[in-house]
């Protein structure tokens, strides 16, 4: 997701604020202020985010945040060892299947008490992710969704990226 001033950030969240501070005709170069929460727009969260005493981003390896990914189909099963991303709506009653198949991250449609659940076992997630439908359905691609290296981070805006071969 684009991350613009006044964009739509969940309740509670500090709203986004951009300001340009120096220009190119005023100053010779470009330089903005950035206001936003750590969930902003397309995000991962860490597992610190909703557990007290669980690692912050700056202590999960960069390993995690990337890897081969399924878009999960309803009623299909899920793969093994990769990243699920749901398109459609998935809640904590999935719970079990998706820690039987040990992914690295979810992401995509879950809801808050299968996040909370998913991040307690160590799991990654991705909230906010778009462009899902461009997404090959049944076939593996390779998902990039680095944050930034946020000191004691719990979560972190990414540019969630797929490479579909």
């Amino acid at each position: 997701m684009p991350i613009e001033s006044g964009m739509p950030v969940f309740p509670g969240d500090p709203p986004v604020k951009i300001d340009r501070i120096h220009t190119y005709r005023e100053n010779g170069w470009e330089l903005r202020s950035l206001q936003f929460g750590s969930h902003t727009g397309t995000h991962v969260d860490a597992f610190s985010h909703m557990h007290q005493g669980a690692e912050n981003l700056d202590q999960i390896p960069l390993e995690q945040f990337f890897g081969p990914a399924y878009l999960v189909e309803k009623g299909a099963a899920l793969p093994r060892n990769s990243g699920l991303i749901f398109q459609e709506a998935v809640d904590e009653t999935q719970l079990k299947a998706i820690l039987d198949v040990q992914p690295k991250f979810v992401g995509g449609n879950i809801s808050e008490s299968l996040e909370r659940a998913l991040l307690k076992h160590r799991i990654l997630t991705y909230t906010n992710l778009v462009h899902l439908e461009k997404l090959p359905k049944g076939k593996p691609f390779m998902f990039y969704g680095f944050p930034l290296k946020i000191k004691a981070g719990d979560g972190s805006p990414v540019r969630a990226i797929a490479i579909i071969e």
